[in-house]
C-alpha cells in the first residue's frame, strides 16, 4: 500500500501565501511524476502543477507566476508554494503521484485532500 499524506492548508486573507506538502509513504520503490489538482464546489477537479521525476514542471494557467511546484525525491515528498493568492484559489487541494510499488506496479495514487480558504 501506498499513502500520500498532505498539510499545510488552512485559511489565508487575499495576498498571502501558503505552503503545502505531501508526503508519500509505504511500498515504494520509485516516483515519476507528482501534482496538485483542486477542486472547488460546483467545478471540475483541474490540474495546478505537475513535476516530474527530474524536476520538469508544468503549470495552470490560473496559477502561473504565482504558485511553485518542488520536490525532494529523498523525502518523497512534493511542495506547492501558493504566493499572492486570490479568492478564487479556495479549493480541496489534492496530491497525486505516479508511484511503481515494489510489485513494479506502476498505480496512480491521491491523497485525502486540503482545504485552502482565502478570504478576509
Amino acid at each position: 500500500q501506498v499513502q500520500l499524506v498532505e498539510s499545510g492548508g488552512g485559511l489565508v486573507q487575499p495576498g498571502g501565501s501558503l505552503r503545502l506538502s505531501c508526503a508519500a509513504s509505504g511500498s515504494i520503490f520509485s516516483i515519476n511524476g507528482m501534482g496538485w489538482y483542486r477542486q472547488a464546489p460546483g467545478k471540475q477537479r483541474e490540474l495546478v502543477a505537475a513535476i516530474t521525476s527530474g524536476g520538469r514542471t508544468n503549470y495552470g494557467d490560473s496559477v502561473k507566476g504565482r504558485f511553485t511546484i518542488s520536490r525532494d525525491n529523498a523525502k518523497k515528498t512534493v511542495y506547492l508554494q501558493m504566493n499572492s493568492l486570490k479568492p478564487e484559489d479556495t479549493a480541496v487541494y489534492y496530491c497525486n503521484a505516479a508511484v511503481v510499488t515494489t510489485m513494479y506496479r506502476l498505480n496512480d495514487y491521491w491523497g485525502q485532500g486540503t482545504q485552502v480558504t482565502v478570504s478576509l
